[in-house]
């Protein structure tokens, strides 16, 4: 048996509100999916999507102890076009409940980014990379390989 490539298709965030939550990345200029699910809302994020569910039913369904706080080893990272659409889209999170944890700044790999943290501690970082350019979509365009 072959096994496919990975092709991550869902990262669903465990929240203490799900209504704050969903209104914060509303805010955020996320859509939300046409379909809901008991307890579970999506956004569509141009081939990946965004589910918000209540992090005690998430640990529950994971059969893992919902405790835990702090840097859990993991940031999501949002890329953008330009260092005034970082500042900008910063500057709405923190509008809306984000915590700031580092201001934007040009950074040691040439881009510029800062980070914040949603209102459940799931920490982003909002980023411009010149050398990685954008789809007409938002989606990130990788560079393709080195030839050997």
């Amino acid at each position: 048996m072959t096994v496919p490539s990975i092709h991550v298709s869902l990262i669903t965030l465990g929240v203490k509100s799900l209504e704050a939550a969903a209104t914060f990345y509303e805010g955020m200029g996320l859509k939300r999916a046409g379909f809901e699910s008991d307890g579970v809302v999506f956004f569509d994020m141009g081939g990946l999507a965004l589910g918000l569910f209540p992090r005690a039913e998430l640990a529950k369904d994971s059969n893992l102890a919902e405790e835990g706080s702090g840097f859990r080893g993991i940031s999501l990272s949002w890329n953008l076009g330009s260092t005034q659409a970082v500042d900008e889209a910063v500057e709405r999170a923190v509008r809306l409940g984000a915590t700031l944890n580092k201001k934007p700044e040009l950074v040691f790999w040439g881009g510029y980014s800062g980070y914040v943290t949603d209102l459940d501690g799931h920490l982003w970082e909002i980023a411009f990379n010149p050398a990685w350019p954008l789809r007409e979509n938002g989606a990130m365009e990788l560079p393709p390989p080195a030839k050997p």
